[in-house]
Parts: structure tokens; C-alpha cells; sequence
């Protein structure tokens, strides 16, 4: 069970954003990026009105990270060796008691960033730290300077390139550091641990081991990577950053962490363990985590902003669960796709999830859609059919004052 303290937070965050909405001259927009698996293109379509859609080709098949506000998007081509930029022409203001929002078309950024193998981006405090993993850098870009097109960012080097990250936090650079094993051919080193740098890449800590260290995320004041052996924590003690291990449990089955989401507005971990289970990791209560059990393997899996005492699971036989992460109950499902085995390559196409407030939107690869949910029922409440074979996709959007 996890700390009852959480569920306080829940409840003092459920009244955000409805200033906004009550007001006569308020809009909300839920604008949804889809990626092709089989080709460059990418569709960008508002979700309540699904005639108004745009289509960019950058190049390769990617993947979608939106910029800490979402104003832009990053389409990342590991194939291809390439990173594009648009415009997601949603722009949204906190000032406090209320949001403005600011509409416009989606648009493609000039220039691309080219470099060998991206993969895994971070976004953290306003940067997003992209990881090129046969180059052995990271390079780090705010969102201001994504949006004016400049794409010079800061670059870290690593000790040697390998499949991690690198991401600012708090003044210094936290990294994946990779072992010194011979390779052969294109086969990258595996990832051993953890360590805090300076920006020239001068070690600020000893390296805390994690062994297979694999997916990380941020909530509150905490960072964990997932390990062989339990989460490797990045937290803070007084002004400075610490690192530590929390172990997962002696009774837990043998399994491993390797994907990691963290709540936005709890500090609060949802981690993949094994094919299966899932687990829910309070970072500050021992034995810290708690293993929720499926019957089938999970497919994808997402975090509800806006509700962040729920998780939503599909699992491979097409069922879509929806997790409560405080109390450990799956409180509702429904069959809302024909079964996508996990058996077969990785990238096969295969249903991604992404939240888009109220409503929770699902693409279909097989079938050449995306299906839209509502997050209280799991009852699907419509379709909307996207050319080719829509696999990731980002919801970006919000409710906010028009002036």
C-alpha cells in the first residue's frame, strides 16, 4: 500500500485548472502527433475535430517527445540518424489562478539535428537531452532554443558511447556510465552504473552501481533508473544531490525494472517488472515497492496527469486496464483491440497510449486507426482513421484563457 500521505496531494490537485474552464472566453484543445511505423510521416490532428490534420514527412519512422511545455515536438529517427522538430501550435501560460492558451497550425522547424544513432530523450526543467548512443555524447537543447531553430545545445561526453542517458539536474550531470567490456562489431557495452558529473565530464560522485541499467524518470525531488538488482535514486540531501539503491523486495519473483514513468503531480514510480507485473515504487516508505500482477504481458502502459492515483495498462490480449497506483486495485477493464501478441521483434507495430484529458486515445496499427477512450469507463468513444500504420503517438494540449 503506498503512503496514505499521497492521497492528500491527490485531492489538493484535482481542483487545478478549473478556473479556466468556467470562464465564457476559455478553449481547450487535446492536438494529437501520430507516427507511421512503416515510413517519415507524421499526422498532427485535433482530436475533437479530426478533419483539421496536417501531415509532415521528416524522413524516417520515429519516435515523439514533446519539449517541457509542449510547444514543440521532437520526431527521433534512430535509424536514420536524425532528429526533426515541429511546431505542436499549442502554447500554453500559467499565471497562477489560470492558463492562457494560444492556438496555431502545427508547423515543421527548420533544420534537423544529425547525429549517430539518437535514442532515449529526457526532458527535465526545461531541457531535453538527447542521446546519441554510438557517438558517446548527449546534447542538450532548452525549449526556447528548439523553437528558434537553434540546435547547437550543449554537448556532454561521455566516457564511452553506449545505449543511456545524460540529463542536467540541479548543476551538475547525471549519467548512465558503461562498462569497460570488449566488444565486437556494432554491439555497444552494457550500462553498470550511475555517477553524478561536471559539465566538462569531471566526475562529482562515485558511481553507484545498477547493474543493466535501462529507463529513468524524475518525480519530485527524486530520479530512479531501472537495474538488475533494484532502482538506482538520484535525491537530494540539503543543497546537494546524493545517490543510493533501493532493493527490490526478498519475496519479489526474479524479474528487473527496465521502463520507468513518474508522476507529475506525486512523487510517485511506475515501472515495468518482467513481461507482466508492473511495479509501484514510493521512493520514501519502505519496502518501497509494490508488485501488481496481470494475466497477460503488457503492451504499453501510461500515467493520468490530471488523475494521478490512476495508470492505464493495455495487455497483450487487447485489454485495457485502468490502475489504481495508491490503493494497488485494477478498478476497471475492457476489450478495445483484437490481441497484439509480444512475441516477434521489438518494433513491431503494436498499440501505443497517451492521455489527452478526459479521454485516453490508443492507436490501432492493424486496423489504421486511433480509438479514443474515456478514462472513467474504458468505453470507446470513437475512431479516427490515420493513413498508413499509426504506432507512437503524444497528445499535447489543455484548457486556458483565449485573448
Amino acid at each position: 500500500m503506498i503512503n496514505s500521505r499521497l492521497a492528500v496531494l491527490v485531492a489538493s490537485v484535482a481542483f487545478v485548472g478549473t478556473a479556466a474552464s468556467a470562464q465564457d472566453d476559455s478553449a481547450t484543445l487535446w492536438r494529437l502527433f501520430v507516427a507511421n511505423h512503416d515510413n517519415g510521416r507524421i499526422t498532427a490532428l485535433d482530436l475533437d475535430a479530426p478533419d483539421n490534420r496536417w501531415t509532415f514527412d521528416v524522413g524516417g519512422a520515429s519516435r515523439l517527445y514533446p519539449t517541457a511545455s509542449g510547444e514543440a515536438v521532437l520526431a527521433v529517427q534512430s535509424d536514420d540518424d536524425r532528429v526533426a522538430f515541429l511546431r505542436s501550435g499549442i502554447a500554453l501560460e500559467s499565471h497562477g489562478d489560470h492558463a492562457d492558451i494560444e492556438i496555431s497550425d502545427p508547423a515543421r522547424i527548420d533544420g534537423e539535428l544529425t547525429g549517430p544513432r539518437p535514442f532515449h530523450v529526457v526532458t527535465h526543467q526545461g531541457t531535453s537531452a538527447i542521446n546519441f548512443d554510438r557517438g558517446g555524447y548527449a546534447l542538450f537543447l532548452t525549449e526556447d532554443e528548439i523553437l528558434a531553430g537553434d540546435f547547437d545545445g550543449d554537448r556532454f561526453e561521455q566516457a564511452r558511447a553506449h545505449h543511456g542517458f545524460s540529463v542536467p539536474h540541479r548543476g551538475v550531470v547525471v549519467s548512465s556510465v558503461a562498462s569497460d567490456e570488449e566488444t565486437e562489431g556494432d554491439a555497444l557495452p552494457g550500462r553498470v552504473g550511475l555517477q553524478l558529473f561536471d559539465a566538462d565530464g569531471t566526475p562529482a560522485s562515485d558511481m553507484q552501481t545498477c547493474t543493466g541499467l535501462h529507463g529513468e524518470a524524475f518525480s519530485g525531488n527524486v530520479m530512479l533508473a531501472g537495474c538488475e538488482e533494484g532502482t538506482a535514486m538520484v535525491s537530494q540531501d540539503g543543497d546537494a544531490l546524493s545517490l543510493g539503491f533501493l532493493p527490490y523486495p526478498d519475496d519479489f519473483p526474479e524479474n528487473a525494472t527496465g521502463t520507468l514513468l513518474g508522476g507529475s503531480a506525486i512523487q510517485i514510480f511506475v515501472g515495468d517488472y518482467g513481461d507482466n507485473d508492473l511495479v509501484v515504487i514510493d521512493p520514501e516508505t519502505e519496502p518501497y515497492f509494490s508488485r501488481v500482477e496481470f494475466p497477460f504481458r503488457h503492451v504499453d502502459f501510461v500515467l493520468d496527469p490530471a488523475k494521478p492515483q490512476y495508470a492505464y495498462v493495455l495487455t497483450e490480449d487487447g485489454t485495457l486496464h485502468r490502475l489504481n497506483i495508491l490503493s494497488l486495485e485494477q478498478t476497471s477493464q475492457a476489450s478495445v483491440t483484437a490481441p497484439y501478441s509480444m512475441d516477434g521483434h521489438w518494433r513491431d507495430p503494436r498499440p501505443r497510449l497517451a492521455v489527452a484529458g478526459d479521454a485516453l486515445v490508443l492507436t490501432d496499427p492493424n486496423e489504421g486507426l486511433v480509438r479514443v477512450i474515456d478514462s472513467e469507463s474504458l468505453e470507446q468513444l470513437r475512431t479516427i482513421e490515420v493513413e498508413g500504420t499509426p504506432y507512437n503517438v503524444l497528445a499535447i494540449g489543455g484548457s486556458g484563457l483565449v485573448h
